[in-house]
């Protein structure tokens, strides 16, 4: 069968193969790939994989083989693959801890968008309540961003949406946030959370503007500059401020479920900013590392 591996030389980061076809345990099911959905950071780090590798862990399709222990869903479910390994194949050998089912009246590709990018925000921005807080998302173009600000106004947050230029805060607003910025030094706000994509000098700046009690939720460093605070940036007085790392690989059924559910329902929508063929991957990373994709890029597998 095709499938897209990751490729350390210069023409990379991915290139088609041909590999074996995936063996299931007893525990997974074997799934079609009918979508698969790119993020910027397995992309861009591809080195912190073997060469050769069955790459990606964001796709949607059907489910052909039932797992063999009666867990998970049964041959013909369209279920999402999330955070799930060797997801960018024509079949995919998939644990049920890592499928959603997708319902009815939501289309497979947006399915294709959430894994990586919504279970970040989903986890991060499930803990603490949100209500009348006022949360900032940087990087709220990303594919991460798109989705963190649509949940946060779920909650009942005050968003402020952070990006890198006006030609990247459309639709914003239509999304949930109450404001949209190209520069952080434009408000004068505290911010209870704030959830970063983008790392380096954003960082310390969004550190300014943190209330008391408030987290700085790093989830990205697409900036790929270092952080540096100012001497006695990091002293205060009042109810203790923190920074947080993320990398929480447990499975994701259960968000992929609650996301699905919200897409169903019509209260969360899918940020696809460029929809293609799996063949042309080649131009869709490259839009992708241009910074010329809003939301996240869903390619079919044809």
């Amino acid at each position: 069968m095709r499938a897209l591996v990751v490729d350390h030389s210069d023409a990379g980061p991915v290139r088609f193969a041909d590999v074996d076809e995936p063996v299931p345990s007893t525990g997974e099911a074997l799934v079609e790939i009918r979508h698969i959905g790119l993020n910027f950071g397995e992309l861009n780090y591809v080195r912190q994989w073997p060469a050769g590798a069955v790459h990606g862990h964001d796709a949607a399709g059907v489910v052909v083989r039932a797992a063999s222990d009666g867990s998970g869903p049964p041959v013909g479910t369209r279920v999402a693959v999330g955070m799930a390994p060797h997801a960018w194949a024509e079949r995919v050998a998939v644990s049920a801890a890592s499928l959603g089912t997708v319902p009815e009246g939501v289309d497979l590709a947006d399915a294709a968008a959430l894994g990586i990018a919504g279970v970040t925000a989903f986890r991060v921005l499930r803990k603490r309540s949100l209500l009348a807080r006022n949360v900032l998302v940087t990087g709220a173009s990303g594919g991460v961003g798109h989705f963190a600000v649509q949940l946060a106004a779920l909650a009942g947050a005050r968003v402020t949406a952070l990006v890198g230029s006006p030609e990247r805060a459309a639709g914003l607003r239509e999304l949930g946030a109450d404001r949209v910025l190209t520069d952080l030094a434009e408000t004068g706000d505290r911010f209870d959370l704030v959830l970063d994509t983008v790392g380096g000098p954003l960082v310390a700046q969004a550190w300014s503007c943190l209330a008391e009690g408030g987290t700085i939720h790093l989830v990205g460093y697409s900036s790929g500059q270092e952080t540096t605070f100012p001497s006695g940036a990091l002293f205060g007085f009042g109810e203790p401020r923190s920074i947080a790392t993320y990398g929480d690989m447990t499975p994701t059924s259960e968000e992929l479920t609650d996301l699905l559910g919200f897409m169903a329902a019509g209260r969360l929508s899918a940020p696809v900013g460029l929809r293609g063929d799996w063949q042309d991957v080649g131009n869709a990373v490259q839009a992708l590392f241009a910074r010329k994709v809003r939301g996240k890029v869903v390619l079919d597998v044809v």
